[in-house]
């Protein structure tokens, strides 16, 4: 039995970052090098990573997915947006006009049993809201939108754990220029405080693209575009993988057992081209943050299934059985990776290679240039080998975590003597805390 309580350790409150240093790359990296510790500052990371290396990012961009509506009564109602549902499609979703519907969690809830919220959204403050991020991320409001909405809210009915809410607007409006409208950036609950005008820009990374994720790849919030040129000067190579971050990263492990722990899914994305960059570096990559590991390490087990099966009419018949509509998601991907498939008789037996192989020859043949699938990987040291991820650059978690349970399957039992030195040297921990660097 692997039991949670061993990855047990006394984390301060006053040592969890509530903001982040003034300057991203000026936080403090411990890098871990084959059981040697040592210390410097992010900006330096080059330094310490091989040349010709490939680096993968994961490019997702944080929505503000927290909505505040308020009844008729005085009863405030949080709907927490957690993804799409109708359209399932996240790039459809943010550009849907009039009508959605999403998968939700619902504060105070027993206050709205019956009827529709609303609420009126003045779009003369989407401007400003888009003025504090990339251009690429919300289309500019055109002069005949530019007046009030109104957004309502409707409860549809329960889905597995949460409930699927539709909403609906007049106006011109996409989804994506509603939610930067109506809704409110999620910080981590455990920062203990509301969200901030300067958590708009802190709390993306450098590099997000694509908006979809709850929460941010906070491995990435180091490096600055000084930093990315930096690299590319050392020959290192980067690619970009997408995940949409879900409310599930804060799941705790509340059984004593691992094996009883049900692990969140969670949609990535995955070009062709990066499929062939891994190939052409020997199926060997840097991972920046937890969830780009995921979604490498999952890249092997899609391959596998691939590899197991005869043609694409078993492929459909076979991995429709793994869809992850069955795990109470809102889109049915054809590829899903279960929680505990990489510890199955027999899932482990291909090369790297020939998983990463398969999928090109796949997305080949059927003239595709992007793989969609989802995971329910869980990563322990309970028998999982690293298939892809080679190095990982991360922030320190918190205690009886998945993601620490990830750690310790890289770096095994050196993540106490890693979180001591960390601890006794005066890191700052979780999301807005300061980096490290593992080298198994």
């Amino acid at each position: 039995m692997l039991k949670i309580s061993d990855f047990n350790y006394n984390l301060p409150d006053e040592r969890i970052a509530k903001f982040p240093v003034a300057e991203r790359d000026r936080s403090k990296l411990l890098v871990y090098n084959q059981g040697e510790i040592s210390e410097d500052t992010f900006y330096n990371i080059g330094n310490y990573l091989p040349k010709g290396a490939l680096m993968v990012f994961n490019n997702t961009r944080v929505i503000r997915a927290r909505m505040h509506f308020r009844k008729e009564t005085g009863a405030l109602i949080e709907i927490f947006l957690l993804e799409p549902y109708a359209p399932a499609d996240y790039e459809q979703m943010f550009q849907t006009r009039g009508k959605c519907q999403w998968l939700c969690l619902v504060g105070n809830k027993k206050k709205w049993k019956e009827g529709v919220l609303s609420q009126t959204l003045n779009t003369k403050h989407l401007a400003l809201n888009q003025a504090t991020v990339p251009e690429e991320s919300s289309a500019p409001v055109s002069e005949a939108s530019a007046s009030d909405i109104t957004l309502s809210a409707r409860y549809i009915a329960p889905h597995a754990t949460s409930q699927i809410i539709e909403f609906s607007w007049n106006g011109d409006l996409s989804f994506a220029e509603i939610v930067d409208l109506a809704g409110e950036l999620p910080i981590p609950p455990y920062l203990n405080r509301d969200t901030e005008k300067s958590d708009l820009t802190t709390y993306q990374t450098v590099y997000s693209k694509i908006k979809g994720s709850v929460a941010a790849p906070t491995a990435g919030l180091h490096f600055t575009p000084n930093v990315l040129s930096g690299i590319d000067s050392l020959g290192i190579e980067r690619d970009e993988v997408t995940l949409h971050v879900g409310a599930g990263t804060f799941k705790p492990v509340k059984t004593e057992d691992v094996a009883d722990h049900e692990m969140h899914a969670e949609h990535f994305a995955v070009k062709l081209s990066t499929i062939q960059n891994l190939i052409r570096h020997d199926a060997k990559a840097i991972a920046v943050g937890t969830t780009s590991v995921r979604t490498l390490e999952s890249l092997y087990y899609i391959g596998a299934q691939l590899c197991n099966l005869n043609d694409n009419l078993n492929l459909n018949d076979n991995l429709n059985d793994n869809a992850d509509s069955k795990l109470g998601l809102g889109s049915n991907h054809l590829f899903h990776v279960s929680q505990w498939e990489p510890y199955q008789p027999g899932a482990n037996e291909i090369s790297s290679l020939e998983a990463l192989k398969a999928i090109e020859s796949y997305l080949l043949d059927n003239k595709l240039d992007t793989l969609h699938a989802s995971t329910q990987i869980i990563i322990t040291p309970a028998g999982y080998d690293y298939k892809i991820v080679k190095m990982l650059v991360t922030n320190f978690h918190q205690p009886q975590s998945t993601l620490l349970l990830l750690v310790s399957a890289l770096i095994g039992d050196d993540w106490h003597k890693v979180y001591d030195y960390a601890l006794s040297h005066d890191f700052r921990f979780l999301s807005y805390g300061d980096s490290s660097l593992l080298i198994p």
